[in-house]
């Protein structure tokens, strides 16, 4: 037996899945234990004759030690696996059918608790047959209690240490198994997602470990996501103005802060023949990347289109052609205020496509109006012919705010928004300040009033004060 068990071993247990190994060397020894059993017992019926009844405790005897020969290679093979996993990648996903841990336990516990009982019947069997035809003296039966009590603690010795090798077996495996986890998880606390956790059995470390190994690849995947928005954001940062422009009698401030990464709001200046500037302010529907990447497309059909710039109706026209062209199935769209600042008269020319009116501070009355307008948002419809509106020439302190919804909207914990009427006031406050500092009192009104809730809005603004 001892010798077909290399060739058995190399056809039965060599050719199968790794994790589907133990189980078959405990098979391998086990049927040969059987085997070899039966074979040496029919050899004595045949040779000596030998009652079967008799040799039925050479069988059970091969029975409990193919049992506790095939667990200890069993153990041994899995815990070969479990080493050679860690140099193996460790992409191998677990079957359907699995052993939890939990019946493997009391697999062993109910076959290990039944073959020592049936190991006891057959010892008090025999010890008893033995003790009725022992010479009932006093020194006879104090002999046989000795030789029973010697024979109960050699068998039940033997028992513990097989049980015991089991144990200490089994808890190496746990082990291997607890440091494969552990090392990797270490890892992946100090940023490290290069290891996966091998997959190596067939319980629930198999089902941890793959689990881990999920949990490794969503955090690849979120990582890689989360650079790409970095660079997003670094490039849609570099698309919007670094500086303010300079133009005659007038000062001016901008700027954009985005609820993600990335957002829909945009602003820009152009300088326009004749000593007059574009200011344009923009916002596209929703935010985060969709918006970002319609906001960019905007931005180039606006880049492009200024170059033939005649009047703010006939830029929009031109750049509402080619975004209506490539939103019209989406459904997105986009609002956008252009303002014509003539810094020579002072007066002002815009467009108003969807967008919420400009706010106008007058210096002189101390009151409030708006540069209204109508105007269908681009994206809609490309034969839609936008009208310009004008307003004549600014007084000196006159202030002309163009923002996004995100600023008037902003809600605090009470639920209640922003509204005009504060923005009204932070300008009557500030009002003999630059529009650098107007621009930044409002950004941090906004965020005081917001509190501890997350920003839900991008916020733009661009501040024109006339000097």
């Amino acid at each position: 037996m001892l010798l077909a068990r290399p060739f058995l071993y190399k056809t039965l247990v060599s050719a199968a899945p790794d994790m589907a190994q133990p189980k078959k060397v405990f098979i391998l020894d086990f049927g040969l234990c059987l085997t070899a059993g039966v074979l040496i017992s029919g050899y004595n019926k045949i040779v000596f004759g030998i009652p079967w009844l008799s040799l039925a405790s050479l069988i059970i005897g091969c029975i409990i030690a193919g049992f506790f020969i095939g667990l200890d290679s069993s153990l041994a093979q899995e815990r070969e696996i479990i080493i050679q996993a860690k140099t193996k990648s460790a992409n191998s996903s677990l079957p359907k059918r699995l052993f939890p841990i939990t019946r493997k336990f009391t697999f062993v516990a109910v076959t290990t608790s039944f073959l020592v009982s049936v190991v006891l019947i057959l010892v008090f069997n025999r010890d008893i047959v033995w003790l009725v035809r022992t010479p009932q003296n006093e020194q006879s039966i104090y002999a046989a209690q000795i030789s029973v009590i010697y024979e109960v603690f050699f068998i039940m010795a033997i028992l513990l240490v097989l049980i015991v090798n089991l144990i200490f077996s089994y808890s190496r495996n746990l082990r291997l198994l607890f440091d494969n986890e552990t090392k990797v998880l270490e890892q992946v606390r100090n940023g490290d997602l290069s290891s996966k956790v091998p997959v190596a059995t067939l319980d629930e470390f198999g089902i941890i470990a793959e689990h881990t190994n999920h949990m490794i690849d969503g955090l690849r995947h979120r990582f890689k996501l989360i650079n790409s928005l970095k660079m997003a954001e670094e490039v849609q940062q570099n698309l919007l103005p670094d500086r303010s422009p300079y133009l005659e009698k007038f000062d001016i401030s901008g700027t954009s802060i985005y609820c993600d990464e990335t957002g829909g709001d945009y602003y820009d200046y152009f300088l326009l023949p004749e000593d007059k500037l574009g200011v344009v302010v923009a916002d596209a529907c929703g935010h985060g990347i969709g918006a970002a990447m319609l906001m960019t497309s905007v931005r180039a059909f606006l880049t492009s289109a200024i170059d033939k710039y005649q009047s703010p109706a006939q830029l929009l026209k031109d750049i509402n052609n080619h975004i209506t062209r490539d939103c019209s199935k989406s459904g997105r769209f986009t609002t956008m205020f252009f303002l014509e600042v003539n810094s020579r008269t002072k007066s002002l020319k815009w467009v108003r496509a969807g967008h919420d009116p400009a706010l106008v501070y007058h210096a002189q009355s101390q009151d409030f109006s708006h540069l209204d307008g109508t105007g269908l948002v681009l994206g809609v419809d490309d034969s839609y012919d936008f009208v310009d509106s004008t307003a004549s020439a600014c007084h000196t302190g006159d202030i002309i705010l163009i923002g996004t919804d995100g600023i008037n909207e902003t809600r605090n914990k009470d639920q209640e928004t922003f509204g005009h009427k504060r923005l009204e006031k932070i300008i009557l406050n500030h009002a003999q300040d630059s529009a650098q500092i107007i621009q930044k009192t409002i950004v941090e009104e906004v965020d005081n009033f917001r509190g501890e809730l997350a920003q839900e809005d991008d916020i733009t603004l661009v501040v024109i004060k006339a000097v």
